[in-house]
This record gives structure tokens, sequence and C-alpha cells, in this order.
């Protein structure tokens, strides 16, 4: 299958979306970040000096959704009708998982905003904690859950 944001002559161009049906579609998409054991205590005991990191990583999350088209040149603006950002706490990495489910009634499917919204949350975990943990990863942020519009549903 060809890459569709290719015109026949190599030329990036904005996929025309006229001709398809509006149907509700539906992305999830993940991320995390992983940090120093004492960066995961300052986060789950709400003492970062920044305040609420996780709250504003949410509001963060939803921001970058509902802007993905400013920033990914080739993105159609949506009428986004739903964003969650859920951002839990893991023992394990230790740092947060991001999860980001974004929902439209259109054209084509919201997988970007998804993504935008997860990695917006993660890079605002990281700005927010960054004063007392520079070696903080961000990694794992895929698509998870498609569903809606022409080629059907994904799942990882």
């Amino acid at each position: 299958m060809p890459l569709t944001h290719f015109d026949s002559k190599g030329d990036a161009h904005m996929v025309d979306v006229s001709d398809k049906a509006v149907t509700s579609r539906i992305a999830t998409a993940e991320a995390h970040i992983r940090m120093a054991q004492a960066t995961y205590d300052i986060i789950a005991e709400g003492k970062a000096k920044k305040g609420d990191v996780l709250g504003v990583a949410r509001l963060a999350g939803i921001m970058g959704a509902k802007k993905t088209p400013d920033l990914i040149p080739l993105c159609h603006p949506l009428p986004v009708t739903k964003v969650a950002v859920e951002l839990t706490l893991d023992p394990d990495l230790p740092g947060v998982q991001i999860e980001a489910t974004v929902k439209t009634t259109g054209q084509t499917g919201v997988e970007m905003e998804a993504l935008t919204a997860a990695s917006t949350a993660a890079l605002t975990v990281y700005d927010m904690s960054k004063a007392v943990d520079k070696a903080m990863e961000i990694g794992g942020l895929r698509v998870i859950l498609k569903d809606g519009g022409k080629s059907g549903r994904y799942e990882v």
C-alpha cells in the first residue's frame, strides 16, 4: 500500500477525505516516562515544587490533542468530541504510564490526536520534574486502539 500523504510526483499533500463517510471514530495511544525513584516519590507524594504534576500533565495532554493540526503539517483539523488522558503511577518503572483516548465524528481518524495527547502529557511530566531528574526517559509511544472508518478496528 502506498503512503497516502504523497502524490504521484512524490510531493507531500493533505489527503482528500471529502468522499469519505462521516463515522464515529476513536483512537487510544499510550506512552510512559521512566524516572529515578526519588523523582517518582516526589510526584507520588504530591511534593513537586511546580504543583500537581499529574493533573497539569492531564490538562496538557487534552490541550495537545486539540492543537494537533497546528503541530502536524498534513493533519486535518477535526471536531474533537472527547479527549481523556489517564496518568497512572507505576512503581515498577518507576514512573508514569499514560493513556490518551480521543473521539470524533468525522471523515478521518484521530490517531494523531491521541498520539499528540500522550506525548504532550509525557513531556509535561518531564518539564515539571526536570529540576530534580534530567535523566528521565520517555518511551513506548504507540497507538493501541483505532476504530471507525473504512479500515475498521485495529487493537494491540
